[in-house]
């Protein structure tokens, strides 16, 4: 009978000890996990290439201007080889402006100004007013703190009467072993362009005197980016992108002999590059970025690097 006691005894022993053990080893895990950044404390600009799959809210407004300067680097021709470009410099500027007419869906406009710059032959003689884009985002999904379900927007952009694009936007979330936040953005676009008519020397390789006109190709581009919030003001970005471009294909005739037809083709072209860039945000509303985008020499295409500046304006 003081046997059984004495087992019985025992074994409540083990067993409180045991619950003790528990109960230590849970108050120690509390105290060594990392707290967990919340999303009020994580402060965005957002990457150089990806943009935001989410909408402003109603009567709210987006300013975010950018200045780049594309340097060409060279390219591979036909024959595997490389050719240096002549050193040039071609500044640009384009600057974001939403606004939030319901609290899904944004329009807004983008203005592109240019100046290039070379060190050989003739270059623009001042600032170039290049396309101005106009764009409408619907939200379509708003992302919730404990669901695997992406922020995912439909986006609509047209260049004038020539180009209109069409884009899937989506943005997440994910907490990271030490409780910082980091947010993932997944896009995919599609452009499909009219024909223009060109006249003179133009981007599509056309010389002076030329009259006719350009189709070009349709347009895909892929850009997974993600940022890392290191603190409320520092954030890293990166962007890796991938786009191709189909065959743009130039019909018409030069001035000096209207009896010879001109057929010009670009052949289809790809590229793959990525946009590393660090951010510094005052508040939750002003954010400043700077990075570069570098595109490597693809096929048909000239490899080059970007430097990037920009100010993310939320009111």
């Amino acid at each position: 009978m003081n046997s059984c006691r004495a087992l019985h005894a025992i074994l409540a022993l083990l067993t409180l000890a045991s619950l003790a053990a528990a109960q230590s080893a849970r108050q120690t895990d509390r105290q060594t996990q990392p707290d967990r950044q919340t999303m009020a404390d994580a402060w965005w600009t957002g990457p150089l290439l990806a943009p935001s799959a989410n909408t402003l809210p109603q009567g709210h407004i987006l300013i975010e201007p950018y200045l780049y300067d594309v340097i060409p680097q060279g390219f591979y021709n036909s024959s595997g080889t490389r050719v240096s470009t002549p050193h040039a410099n071609e500044f640009g500027s384009l600057t974001y402006f939403n606004y939030g007419l319901f609290n899904k869906f944004t329009i807004g406009a983008i203005p592109v100004f240019g100046y290039d710059e070379v060190s050989q032959g003739l270059s623009s003689s001042g600032v170039e007013v290049g396309d101005l884009n106009v764009q409408a985002q619907y939200r379509l999904r708003l992302f919730h703190e404990g669901s695997w379900l992406p922020t995912t927007s439909n986006n609509a952009l047209g260049s004038g009467a020539y180009t209109t694009t069409l884009g899937l936007y989506t943005q997440t979330f994910f907490w990271m072993p030490n409780g910082r936040i980091l947010r993932a953005r997944f896009n995919v676009t599609q452009a499909f362009s009219h024909s223009a008519s060109v006249q003179d020397v133009s981007i599509y390789g056309t010389t002076q005197g030329f009259r006719g006109h350009a189709s070009p190709g349709a347009a895909l581009f892929v850009d997974l980016a993600a940022e890392y919030s290191i603190t409320s003001h520092w954030v890293l970005a990166g962007d890796a992108v991938y786009r191709h471009q189909y065959n743009t294909a130039v019909s018409g005739y030069n001035l000096s002999d209207p009896a010879t037809s001109i057929f010009l083709n670009s052949g289809p072209s790809q590229v793959f590059g990525f946009a590393p860039a660090f951010e510094y945000n005052f508040t939750s509303k002003v954010g400043f970025i700077a990075g570069a985008r570098i595109f490597p020499a693809g096929k048909n295409t000239t490899d080059s690097i970007t430097p990037v500046i920009a100010v993310n304006i939320v009111h």
